[in-house]
């Protein structure tokens, strides 16, 4: 179903918005309640794209956006700086169909490329299909903090997940270079 794996625009946004919504509204991936609207999303997407984090879409034959998913900081500290942590947002016609695997690939295999040494998934909702799509693309068990959220009338856990990048750490970063320019 996915044709192309690629950046995603300014023009992307409204669809991104719009499955966004349907996340916070429906699902438990997001623990945000209300879902923001697109001068939000657009600020978002800015903020995240403008540190040289990656950014990308999922697009059909039709050209239609299938899914979304970006990685950013973890934490803010400089120590954290070879660490992202990812984000994936399917649509729902799309969910079970490779969306997302081919997506966190992509997104795995940007962040190698710009560097970062670790990655790490938090899992909202303890959702089983995120955690299995998470393990096939070589993601492992890292924590699980329970009742950590509460939504649609339910207390939700949260699962973390670990995949090293690239030399992860064993070798000294070079700090001269993206991401040891973020600090």
């Amino acid at each position: 179903m996915v044709l192309a794996i690629r950046d995603l625009t300014l023009e992307d946004l409204p669809s991104v918005t719009a499955i966004y919504k349907d996340a916070v509204l429906t699902g438990t991936a997001s623990y945000e309640l209300d879902p923001p609207n697109l001068a939000e999303m657009t600020g978002r997407f800015t903020a995240i794209t403008a540190k040289g984090y990656p950014y990308l879409a999922a697009i059909d034959e039709a050209g239609t956006l299938l899914g979304y998913a970006y990685a950013s900081a973890f934490r803010t500290r400089p120590a954290y700086r070879w660490l992202v942590e990812d984000s994936i947002y399917v649509a729902e016609k799309a969910r079970g169909l490779g969306v997302g695997k081919a997506l966190l690939e992509g997104l795995v295999a940007r962040c190698e490329a710009l560097g970062f040494r670790q990655m790490v998934a938090v899992v909202g909702g303890a959702s089983e299909a995120s955690v299995a799509v998470h393990r096939s693309c070589g993601f492992t068990f890292a924590g699980r903090l329970d009742g950590t959220g509460f939504k649609h009338g339910v207390w939700l856990d949260t699962i973390f997940m670990q995949r090293p990048l690239g030399e992860a750490q064993a070798t000294m970063p070079d700090l001269s270079s993206y991401p040891g320019t973020l600090a």
